[in-house]
């Protein structure tokens, strides 16, 4: 019945007859294994690429004819790479057929996964298993994380993460049951995430929403520094003068960030444009900025891009 099983299994093996249906989950278990899902993102953010998690997908080892012998399904899943990984189009990850994640997260709050699944993790090959003990566990487990590190086809216990380098085990601990996340952890993820991206070659502004956000903030500042210049450059004249050195200014920077945002937003869509810069200080002249944003996300290429604003290809 393995195959119609529609609720969740913590372990199924078809040899022993063992099913072990999991209870439901509580706010405890849930917010623990969620949480990870979101420090993973902010420490892709510092990186420079994202990381992926994909919750409690069904890990299924299968024999040589293709039927099921055993399967687990974990609490959280990270691949830090999913852009070169081999991953199911549908249904459970296949050992031996699909790449493993490179962190699975086990969270021991009413049961403990030494005796039963950690062997057959270990068997997998999956690279680091995280096991934390939230408080409250009602083993009455000393709360903490353990990071089971595959070395020589066995686990070893370790005090830091390697797939993402320098995370601590109190520290990941910290992040995934406190309340709410604090100013340290903050820096922690950007600590690591920065650890990551020098181990790869990657930065924050590979990011199109990170480049996106400093062009903003770029254009804004050479908005504010042409104010000033024009205030300042006439001074001495009269108060209208002023008000259109500001004016030329801040149009100018208007300009120059909503070209960045296009740019990126087509960029990350796959549309290359004949101009990769958009001549003239204003290109989108006569077009509002709702129409602009509205056209690069809509548009099929640079023609279909130009024909909705109704305007010439720069």
């Amino acid at each position: 019945r393995f195959e119609d099983f529609d609720e969740r299994l913590e372990y199924w093996d078809a040899r022993t007859e063992t099913a072990w249906v999991a209870e439901t989950p509580g706010l405890v278990h849930e917010g623990t294994s969620r949480r990870l899902s979101q420090l993973a993102e902010r420490i892709g953010m510092a990186r420079g690429a994202r990381i992926i998690a994909f919750g409690s997908v069904g890990l299924v080892e299968r024999d040589a004819g293709g039927a099921p012998v055993r399967a687990m399904q974990p609490d959280e899943t990270l691949y830090l790479h999913p852009h070169r990984t081999i991953l199911p189009a549908d249904g459970s990850l296949v050992i031996g057929e699909h790449d493993l994640p490179d962190v699975v997260l086990e969270v021991d709050h009413t049961t403990d996964i030494r005796p039963g699944k950690l062997p057959v993790y270990e068997a997998w090959g999956v690279p680091e298993l995280w096991a934390v003990v939230p408080g409250g566990a009602k083993r009455r487990r000393r709360p903490g994380v353990t990071i089971h590190r595959m070395i020589g086809g066995r686990y070893r216990s370790s005090p830091a993460s390697v797939a993402l380098p320098g995370w601590t085990a109190a520290e990941i601990h910290a992040a995934l049951t406190e309340p709410r996340l604090s100013a340290h952890t903050d820096r922690v993820l950007e600590r690591v995430g920065r650890a990551l991206g020098e181990r790869e070659g990657t930065q924050p502004n590979d990011m199109p929403l990170i480049r996106s956000l400093n062009a903003k903030d770029r254009a804004e500042s050479h908005a504010a520094g042409r104010a000033e210049g024009h205030a300042a450059g006439h001074a001495e004249g009269h108060a209208a003068g002023r008000a259109e050195g500001r004016a030329e200014g801040y149009a100018e920077g208007r300009a120059a960030e909503l070209v960045a945002t296009v740019l990126d937003v087509l960029q990350e869509r796959g549309i290359r444009l004949a101009n990769p810069r958009l001549a003239g200080s204003d290109p989108f002249a006569g077009a509002s900025r709702k129409a602009v944003t509205a056209a690069a996300v809509a548009c099929t290429d640079e023609a279909d891009f130009w024909r909705r604003l109704g305007l010439p290809r720069r």
